[in-house]
Formats: C-alpha cells, sequence, structure tokens
C-alpha cells in the first residue's frame, strides 16, 4: 500500500536529521514546530530561534539529492513542513556544508538516501572533516562502509575517500563520497559480537607539529596496551591546502572483532562550541576547549574501551542508522544485539513508528547489559534497480 500523505508532527529540534532522513525514506512529509522556542524563552536572544544554518544547509543537500521534494519554512524558523521527492541520486554532486557541524553530520543521511536512488551517488562535501560534535570522516571510512559491505549486502562500487583535511572553525576539508544503490536490503540476524582481536587508528595534524601525533599514539597506547597487544596506529599529517583552513589534530580508533563487527570511537583537539553544546550523543562538552595531544590520545582510547565494555555488535554512534536500515528490510523478522540504547536510538524508533508504523520488539539480556531488537521490515524497494 502506498504511503498515507497526512504528515507526521513533531515538536522542537531534537533529532532533526533523523526525522528528515526518514520522511524521505517513507515518502510522508513532516510537520516540524516550536523549533528551539524554549532557548528563546530562557533569554538565548533572537539568534537562538528556530533553525541552526547547518540544518538549513541539510535541507539543501536533501534537496540536491531529490527530485520534488518542497520544504516551507515560516519567517522566524520555528517551524518547518517537509514534504518528500524521490530520491535520483546522480554524479560530479557538490555541497558546501556549514563548518558549524562536521562532514559526518551530512555523509550519514546520504549514506541511507543513495541506497535507494535512481542513479549511483558521486557527490563531493567540503568543510570540517574531524571535530567533536559529529563522527568522523575516518570512523566513516574504517567502521560504517565495512559495516554496510559485510552485513547489508553494499558493496559494489561504495568508498569514501578524504581528499582534505578541515578543522574548526573554518574548515577547509572536501570528503569524495561514492554510493552504489541496491535492489533491496538482506534479512539480517547480527547477534555475535565476538572477543577484540586488534585496534587499528590513525591520527591526524594538520598545520601544527607532526610530533602531536606521536604524542596522541603513545597515550593511546598506555590504555589500550593493558588490554591488548595488537595495536597498531597510523599517523598523517598534512601540510599546505591539503591541511585546511585551520590548524588541529585529532585520533580515531577501531577495535575489531573475531566475529567481523568493528567498533570505533574519535575526537579532535578543538571544536565548535555552538555546535556541541547541541550534539545528543557528545561526552565532552563541558571541556571541549582545545587539547593536549596526551588527553586526546587518552580519552579516545577510554572511549573505545567504554564502547567494548558497552556491549552489541555495533558502537553507539551507529545504533540509529543500524535501526533505520533494519527496519526499512524485507518483510521478514531481522534481529540485532545492541548495548544500552542511545538517547538519539531512541528517538529514532519513535521517528520509524510514526513515519513507517514498525515496532521494534527490544528484549534485554540483563548478563551481558545490551538489548535484543527485532523487526518486521517495510520491504522498501529501489524500483530503479533490476534484479539480478
Amino acid at each position: 500500500m502506498p504511503p498515507s500523505r497526512a504528515p507526521a508532527r513533531f515538536t522542537g529540534a531534537k533529532d532533526f536529521r533523523t526525522r528528515i532522513l526518514i520522511s524521505v525514506l517513507s515518502g510522508k512529509p513532516c510537520v516540524i514546530r516550536d523549533i528551539r522556542v524554549k532557548t528563546a524563552a530562557r533569554g538565548g536572544g533572537d539568534d537562538a530561534v528556530g533553525l541552526r544554518d547547518y540544518e538549513v544547509s541539510l535541507l539543501r543537500l536533501i534537496d540536491k539529492l531529490t527530485n520534488g521534494t518542497r520544504v516551507d519554512i515560516s519567517e522566524d524558523g520555528t517551524a518547518v513542513r517537509f514534504d518528500p521527492g524521490v530520491v535520483k541520486g546522480g554524479r560530479a554532486l557538490t555541497h558546501e556544508c556549514a563548518t558549524s557541524r562536521g562532514v559526518g553530520y551530512y555523509v550519514e543521511p546520504t549514506l541511507a538516501l543513495g541506497l535507494f536512488a535512481k542513479k549511483p551517488i558521486e557527490l563531493t562535501l567540503m568543510g570540517v572533516t574531524n571535530d567533536d560534535a559529529d563522527v568522523s570522516v575516518d570512523v566513516f571510512r574504517t567502521v560504517t562502509l565495512p559495516m554496510l559491505k559485510k552485513h547489508f549486502g553494499v558493496d559494489d562500487g561504495l568508498a569514501l575517500e578524504v581528499e582534505r583535511r578541515g578543522c574548526p572553525p573554518n574548515g577547509g576539508g572536501r570528503v569524495r563520497l561514492t554510493l552504489p544503490i541496491v535492489k533491496t536490503l538482506p534479512t539480517l540476524d547480527w547477534c555475535d559480537e565476538g572477543l577484540v582481536k586488534r585496534v587499528r587508528g590513525v591520527t591526524f595534524t594538520c598545520k601544527v607539529s607532526p610530533q602531536n601525533g606521536n604524542r596522541m599514539v603513545d597515550a593511546a597506547r598506555g590504555v589500550l596496551n593493558a588490554f591488548i597487544p595488537d595495536v597498531y596506529i597510523f599517523t598523517d599529517h598534512h601540510v599546505g591546502p591539503e591541511a585546511g583552513k585551520s590548524p588541529g589534530y585529532g585520533l580515531s580508533l577501531v577495535a575489531e572483532t573475531t566475529t567481523g563487527c568493528v567498533l570505533g570511537a574519535d575526537a579532535a583537539s578543538t571544536a565548535c562550541a555552538s555546535a556541541m553544546s547541541e550534539a545528543a550523543d557528545l561526552e565532552w562538552a563541558d571541556d571541549a576547549e582545545a587539547r593536549v595531544p596526551e588527553d586526546v590520545g587518552r580519552r579516545v582510547a577510554e572511549a573505545l574501551v567504554a564502547e567494548i565494555q558497552r556491549g552489541g555488535v555495533v558502537d553507539s554512534t551507529h545504533q540509529s542508522l543500524a535501526l533505520i536500515l533494519l527496519a526499512i528490510g524485507p518483510e521478514q523478522v531481522s534481529r540485532i544485539r545492541l548495548g544500552q540504547l542511545t538517547p538519539r536510538a531512541i528517538e529514532t524508533l519513535r521517528a520509524l513508528k510514526a513515519f513507517f508504523g514498525v515496532t521494534f520488539h527490544v528484549q534485554p539480556e540483563p548478563e551481558s547489559g545490551t538489548v535484543f531488537c527485532s523487526v518486521v521490515g517495510v520491504g522498501l524497494k529501489n524500483v530503479a534497480r533490476r534484479s539480478t
């Protein structure tokens, strides 16, 4: 049955990106009201009311990737009506991202939308590649893409290339994303998390001494070698145009398990304070100033250990994407084991019910502290992709 055109209605700016993404996938309009009006009531000023620049930039990106999308924004920016169009995709697409949020803010919804486009997507995103408000491009390259290839059958032509690094506040980074299209997603029974067998990582330094990368490596190994000996961290130093417009450094780590699961954690030395204050999954917002390399290395290693301890086949930053992909899968039962659900994952479950009418069965396992999430998918199909 075709989806109802009656719009789904929401209040507030929380999880704006996920609501827009699921609206496009479902073909169902949405209305979002009272965007940050409480911030204005607390004396935040006129600038605190309504949509942020990165949210408007996301809507422009969605408009480039789709055909027939209509967006109506109120004069004060506190209300939006979004009528989704058809995802068309295309090659040689470019988008200048708002520097108040990282490129990762835009990559995640593009990954889900691109699978059901009419044509494969070749998209160049320009902006901030590494910050503390969003998942870095390194984690997308080493965690998200392998997850899509191994467990969701997306392999032909899927790639993300970091052409230039970009740090806050001025950015200057450039990322090239290539996405194939699929007919349908597979049924998934993904519950065996396995044991961690090795840790890999990469440090980046832009317009600062390359010695900062070595200091981050030493600090991270000081934490990780107490648990596992197989730790190797690459160093990636950039100068000139490839280093972007602002100095900075950071680290991303990936833990690989015996069953092929990958868990990631990352951080950068600088961050955009206005964006970080609204980042739902950020743990270090109170001390988000520039940090010495030893602090970055130690904290990322501790964050990775915390992700492993949390359990689940994906880390906390990928829970929302995994739940969306399960919900749009075949009309059969799919199951996944996750760690303790993050606030963003809970909001994603609510949005999926509002747009698709699907309800996940969540069964906790007290012994491990994890939960089993199972759902019968809606059977979303890409009619543009021929069956082979």
